[in-house]
């Protein structure tokens, strides 16, 4: 039997970093328990209206985030408030598969494409693999804006 998964990523502003993410990804914030949120109302503003109406104190209310596919095909992500900054390079990564089928100059250009947007969006792009077959396709190396390190691949 298969597992469901979701990725945490620690953060210093989950509401940023959640964002960047859903931009991304192309995923959704999900509304609030018990809230039928109409046709583009901002899920962000509901939870926090949802969270001041049961009490939560202001400077509590980013301490967590989540984004879930709309398909309901990928993981959710959870992002959660810590107090220390990323100080290593991270263990595990993502690979956003933003060029499936194409190879050569035609993927590499593919790829740096949606690197320019990424970075548009507060990514930092770190380096460019060019593609050396057999093994290698070229991928791009970034940073999400705390740091993270994740490729377009």
């Amino acid at each position: 039997m298969s597992r469901h998964i979701q990725v945490t990523f620690d953060a210093h502003d989950p509401t940023a970093l959640s964002t960047f993410w859903r931009d991304v990804l192309g995923y959704v914030h999900p509304a609030p328990p018990g809230v039928d949120l109409p046709e583009g109302a901002d899920p962000l503003a509901a939870w926090d209206d949802f969270l001041a109406r049961i009490g939560v104190p202001p400077e509590q209310r980013n301490t967590r985030s989540a984004i879930e596919d709309p398909e309901g095909h990928g993981p959710r992500l959870f992002f959660q408030q810590v107090p220390e900054g990323k100080v290593v390079k991270n263990r595990v990564h993502l690979d956003v598969r933003a060029a499936p089928g194409l190879a050569g100059a035609e993927r590499m250009a593919a790829l740096q494409v949606e690197c320019d947007r990424l970075v548009a969006l507060g990514a930092t792009q770190v380096r460019r693999v060019e593609p050396a077959p057999p093994l290698e396709a070229g991928f791009i190396v970034l940073t999400d804006p705390e740091g993270n390190e994740f490729c377009l691949d």
